[in-house]
């Protein structure tokens, strides 16, 4: 039950918003993870989806939806860093089979490339991907999709690749060019904290590829860095759960109000239109209830 404090910061835009990556699993939420969940459903955040990333994540995020039924999901994917950790024996393809079968299982990921780090080899890296899009495929589940400097190496797996039906860029932070390619493949686009970086990127996204996304605990939106034009679309309410909650430190999904008014103010639209869209979208590509 949410407090009376909390109980003030109700949107009062009645947005109804999916958040496809809240990584509720992450530690920094082990002290108050219910009312994080209730903190964001009262926001109007009323699905999250926990990415798995990890066997260990994996198993954890699918054991949250148990908790939080109809409202938490959750992926099954390995994190291009921990590729190195898949093994020779694909044990580990047989556990993320095992998670992805259950119907609170809605995507395989986060998996993908990363070659900003050298925690895992570009070839480790890219046969471990492999693996899962031939899980997304086999079980017919979206594909959810880490991209990090390996934009030639990614468009090159698309382009051989059999895929399933909806595959999701998670956090992208490419250029425009990159999105053009992303979406001439059919991919969707995930937006979150990292909009205030390079925003108009998005103006050439169109509104129903977008998909909203806080990757709570990380990425909290910088506002003071977006121009001022935009900063004044945040409405009062999305403004005090951002500043009262979420930070540098630890963001929450309830900051998905907040990412939502800037990225309709980015692309020129309505926010409430785009909540429509966006949410529209996610309970279509994921079969959410």
């Amino acid at each position: 039950m949410a407090s009376s404090a909390d109980q003030l910061f109700v949107s009062d835009e009645n947005y109804i918003l999916v958040d496809i990556c809240a990584n509720l699993v992450n530690k920094k939420f082990n002290r108050d993870l219910e009312s994080v969940i209730q903190r964001a459903k009262d926001a109007g955040v009323k699905k999250m989806i926990v990415l798995g990333t990890s066997l260990h994540s994996t198993k954890e995020a699918l054991r949250l939806t148990r908790m939080h039924p109809g409202t938490v999901y959750c992926t099954a994917g390995i994190h291009p860093h921990d590729a190195k950790s898949w093994g020779d024996d694909d044990e580990a393809l047989e556990v993320l089979r095992s998670v992805a079968s259950n119907p609170e299982c809605v995507a395989i990921g986060e998996c993908g490339l990363d070659f900003s780090k050298d925690f895992s080899s570009p070839e480790c890296q890219i046969q471990v991907l492999e693996k899962q899009v031939a899980l997304a495929c086999e079980l017919n589940k979206p594909l959810v999709l880490r991209e990090r400097a390996a934009f030639d190496a990614m468009v090159d797996m698309l382009a051989r690749s059999q895929l399933p039906g909806h595959v999701v860029l998670h956090c992208f932070a490419g250029s425009s060019d990159q999105a053009a390619a992303y979406l001439a493949r059919g991919c969707y686009l995930g937006v979150g904290g990292q909009l205030w970086k390079e925003p108009t990127v998005l103006q050439s996204v169109p509104p129903e590829r977008i998909l909203l996304e806080s990757d709570s605990p990380f990425l909290w939106p910088n506002t003071r860095a977006l121009p001022s034009e935009w900063r004044t679309a945040l409405q009062p309410r999305a403004v005090r759960l951002l500043e009262r909650y979420c930070s540098f430190q630890r963001n929450e999904p309830c900051c998905l109000p907040a990412v939502l008014e800037l990225t309709a103010a980015v692309l020129g639209i309505g926010a409430q239109d785009l909540a429509l869209r966006t949410t529209y979208t996610a309970l279509s590509i994921f079969g959410l209830d």
